[in-house]
């Protein structure tokens, strides 16, 4: 690439503009296409991976209608923290809906084996969850949301008891999914996922993890589409 770059200049000096700038249209795509290149076989080598098993893979619940507040005031608990009613706490938005389902739909469609899911018991999360259609959802308090940690041993205990969820090998062949929050993530890993984002980590057998990769529900979409041609 260095040699055109050189040619160019000297034609560019010799004053044939018309070439030069032919040459560098050319540079430009050859550029593009290795970087698509490799892009791919990042995309083909992560997929692999996936369909080998033993991940843990985790989502931020899917987007969420932000006009909505959480009711986290005196006296409420998990009757509100818990509920699917838009007036107690933020559900998800009729797009995160639709991009729940679209991201189970790509990795069902790119082999991706689930044996567990786990959800945190918000209303969002377990219903990203369930829309993902991978299978039987278990809540669990192990990555519950941040704001309520006081009332499930602190901070410090959700961020131990999440890691070790994050560090559990599945069986042979299986991943597991979590769904919980972008807090819980921040505090147990070095990730802060956007809403509907998955993080894939590998559980290395001696109680910690590692991150292999990071992809966006349109990523997953995209992953489909590729592999469906």
């Amino acid at each position: 690439m260095e040699a055109w770059m050189k040619i160019a200049y000297r034609l560019h000096v010799g004053g044939n503009r018309l070439l030069v700038a032919l040459m560098l249209g050319l540079t430009v795509y050859l550029l593009s296409t290795s970087v698509e290149a490799d892009q791919r076989a990042v995309d083909t080598a992560l997929v692999d991976r996936l369909r080998q098993g033993g991940l843990v893979i985790y989502f931020r619940h899917e987007a969420t209608n932000w006009s909505l507040q959480d009711n986290m005031g005196p006296g409420t608990g998990p009757d509100d923290w818990f509920s699917c009613s838009p007036s107690k706490m933020r559900q998800l938005s009729d797009q995160g809906r639709e991009h729940a389902r679209q991201t189970g739909k790509a990795m069902r469609a790119l082999g991706v084996p689930v044996s567990r899911v786990f959800a945190s018991p918000y209303c969002r999360t377990v219903e990203t969850a369930e829309l993902f259609d991978l299978g039987p959802v278990t809540p669990t308090a192990d990555v519950m949301n941040l704001r309520v940690a006081e009332h499930y041993g602190g901070t410090p205990a959700i961020v131990q008891r999440a890691r070790a969820l994050l560090a559990t090998v599945p069986g042979p062949s299986s991943n597991h999914v979590v769904v919980a929050h972008g807090n819980v993530a921040q505090a147990a890993t070095p990730v802060y996922p956007g809403e509907g984002e998955g993080v894939i980590f590998e559980p290395d057998g001696g109680g910690s993890f590692s991150v292999l990769g990071r992809l966006s529900p349109a990523q997953w979409r995209l992953l489909a589409r590729q592999w469906d041609r």
